[in-house]
Parts: C-alpha cells; structure tokens; sequence
C-alpha cells in the first residue's frame, strides 16, 4: 500500500521559514500530482500547493503564492514545501497527497492517497 510520510513541521515565529518533506513509497512520476494541503482548527481543508508529474503544472494557493514553493526530487520520491515568510494564519496540520487520476490540482477530492499530517505552528 502507498505511503507518503511528511516532516520538518514545528514551530517558528512570524517571519521565519520551515521546509516539509513528503516521501512517497512509490515512483513520484507514476503520480498525476503530489499536493499539499492544510487544515487550522475550525476550517475546512484547502490546497496550498500542488505539483503535476509534469512538473508544468503547478498550483499555489493565492495566499500563500510568492512565500511558498513546491519542488520535485524524483530520484528521492520526495516533494518539498518551503515555506517563507511565515504567518500566525498559515497555523495548520499540513498534509502530503498523491492523486492518480487527472483532474484540478487544488481539489482534494482528487487525491486518494494522505499522510498523516505535520503540524506547523508560527507563534512569537
């Protein structure tokens, strides 16, 4: 069974910047995309960025665009989000997805394969 597992999550004050990792079990490119999601307290699940195999299609979130960039390593099997910049909003358990089937990058209904999360915390 697939498994995707994410780190580098924590907490860090406003400002600051954090990296997370997510290994996937299998061949990255076998994937339509990679995404990443979050979720703070009360909220629904959003996208905030995603990467197509093809590496032409990639998503960012409008508020976390310019701060945030999402890499590829495929020799790895790992997708990166760095994150720069951070805000008390960006406050969330990040999760790593694969999506197999073709569709829109940010719709989570895509993806069928989650980790189990990381949490970030940006607090003074």
């Amino acid at each position: 069974q697939l498994q995707l597992v994410e780190s580098g999550g924590g907490l860090v004050q406003p400002g600051g910047s954090l990296r997370l990792s997510c290994v996937v079990s299998g061949f990255i490119s076998s994937y339509y995309a990679i995404g990443w999601f979050r979720q703070a307290p009360g909220k629904e699940r959003e996208g905030v960025s995603c990467i197509a195999s093809s590496d032409a299609n990639i998503y960012y979130a409008h508020s976390v665009a310019g701060r945030f960039t999402i890499s590829r390593d495929n020799a790895k099997n790992t997708v990166h989000l760095q994150m720069n910049s951070l805000k008390s909003e960006d406050t969330a358990v990040y999760y790593c997805a694969a999506a197999q089937r073709i569709g829109a990058l940010n719709d989570d209904r895509l993806y069928d394969y989650w980790g189990q999360g990381t949490q970030v915390t940006v607090s003074s």
